[in-house]
């Protein structure tokens, strides 16, 4: 017998399932919002694909090694026609210190620590393509799905989907991919099924320009003032693309009100990056060409539905992939790596058989062994750079002792000793791309000892370990850029 999955969703949770998904014996059907894309390649996909269900497809993205290394296992064909459109990937090599060449020796792991990078519409115009051509698979756009159908017991159950011209479109079961835009936690409400939830917020907003290189120009030589960076009151990064371009996000917290006001307007961008050493040399005029304008992306949280509380199944037939289930703060690009991680956990689930109940309950312990830890650190980590933030903008603000020894150990100690012993960054690569347990690294005895032997050192003795400044400081660069240094703290201090 034939088991059909609807996937509601064709972004790049949706098209992940698919591909996961597709098998002898099973029919996916993907329904998708939005128009298909435009004929042609990937500048045509940047230029005109028009994607609602998709408020982040002109920011910056990158795969991750753990997505990279599904691809390059599962999907080889994916990995050629997605290197054949121009995306590039970055191995473990680029990663390394001047420090680190001296004494480096290629590892069997280095093959596994690469990353993929491109413009997003280019990685999903090849995604999708790839999908289509696979046995069992039909993507429909321009399809919108009013409500998914709910059939009373206990637990209920969801048979399918109804559309936006009244249709109903049975299924097996049904795959929510609709990403932060979905409405089927609230239709399940209110047909009686609870879903609990823990949200938070993530305290930053994004923004992303895109560049091209100029003709005959390349990409700018590394040096020790690094492309990506984080200020305090400002992170950035730069995103090599596929084709010549490339991208740059700025990412600021919530409570810099008037920084993140004013970055949106592309002079001011601009300006901000002329104002980081590492970042300057790409845009240099005679080097690249702005090809966008800023893109935002704000309103963001932490989310973990749980679709088993205490162990019981809320409802059956219904699986949340992506971000429908968990995300996370988009500082560390995981949110790709987590969409393809849950949907080979379930399509894991479905071929090992089990009743509806249990495909659930075996979904929902993969997804903890799997992705509850980033999402853990994540939010710790986003707790953390929202307290730091306010407390910079508050006079007379000091950390506590724990704050300042902690502050000196991962800033003299762990990030030194990584820019100094190549298998310490292996290690730390490992957990930061998905390999393994985020922290798994700094629990083993003989990293920790590499790191207090470096810590212990000092600052003057590791001085030429340490990268070259990443920028202005907070005061210098809003002055710089035409900003008030003042009202945000005039703010918190008249709502305090």
């Amino acid at each position: 017998m034939t088991e059909r999955v609807v996937v509601v969703g064709a972004g790049m949770a949706g098209l992940w399932s698919a591909m996961a998904l597709a098998a002898p014996g099973r029919e996916v059907v993907v329904l998708d919002r939005d128009p298909p894309p435009p004929e042609g390649g990937a500048d045509a996909a940047f230029d005109s694909w028009q994607r609602r269900g998709v408020g982040h497809l002109r920011h910056s993205h990158a795969f991750l090694a753990r997505l990279r290394t599904i691809v390059r296992d599962r999907h080889p064909a994916l990995l050629d026609a997605l290197l054949a459109a121009g995306c590039r990937e970055l191995g473990f090599e680029g990663s390394l210190t001047a420090k680190h060449k001296e004494r480096y020796v290629p590892a069997p792991i280095d093959r596994d620590l690469a990353i993929l990078t491109s413009r997003r519409t280019t990685l999903e115009l090849e995604m999708r393509r790839y999908a289509e051509r696979l046995p069992g698979v039909e993507i429909r756009p321009e399809t919108f799905v009013k409500t998914v159908v709910v059939e009373a017991g206990s637990p209920p159950r969801v048979t399918g989907v109804r559309l936006e011209d009244d249709s109903l479109l049975t299924a097996d079961l049904v795959v929510d991919a609709a990403g932060r835009t979905s409405q089927a936690f609230e239709q399940l409400a209110e047909a009686g099924v609870t879903i609990p939830e823990t949200s938070e917020a993530c305290g930053v907003i994004y923004f992303t320009r895109h560049y091209r290189l100029n003709p005959g120009c390349e990409e700018p030589p590394r040096g020790r003032a690094g492309s990506t960076g984080d200020l305090g009151y400002l992170k950035f990064g730069v995103f090599p693309g596929d084709n010549g371009c490339f991208s740059i996000t700025l990412c600021a917290p919530e409570v810099e009100e008037e920084m993140r006001k004013a970055i949106v307007d592309p002079e001011v961008f601009d300006a901000m990056c002329r104002e980081l050493p590492g970042v300057a040399p790409w845009i240099d005029p005679e080097r690249a060409t702005p090809t966008s304008r800023v893109f935002g992306m704000g309103q963001l949280e932490s989310r973990w539905r749980e679709m088993a509380p205490e162990g019981r199944p809320a409802v059956t037939g219904f699986f949340p992939v992506g971000d429908c289930v968990v995300r996370t703060n988009p500082l560390y690009g995981r949110g790709c790596s987590f969409a393809a991680v849950s949907a080979h956990l379930l399509r894991d689930v479905l071929d090992a058989g089990r009743d509806p109940g249990q495909r659930l309950i075996a979904y929902r312990a993969g997804l903890e062994r799997e992705l509850r830890p980033y999402y853990e650190v994540m939010k710790q980590s986003d707790r953390a750079a929202i307290r730091r933030a306010r407390a910079a903008l508050l006079p007379g603000s000091k950390p506590s002792l724990r704050g300042r020894v902690m502050k000196s150990f991962l800033e003299d100690g762990v990030a030194v000793a990584i820019r100094e012993d190549v298998d310490l960054l292996r290690e730390f690569l490992r957990g930061f791309h998905m390999l393994e347990h985020p922290q798994a690294w700094l629990r083993r005895p003989r990293n920790m000892a590499r790191i207090l032997r470096t810590w212990a050192r000092g600052k003057a003795r590791n001085a030429d370990l340490y990268p070259a400044r990443g920028g202005p400081d907070r005061t210098e660069m809003l002055q710089k850029v035409g900003v008030s240094v003042t009202a945000d703290r005039e703010r918190l201090q008249a709502a305090a």
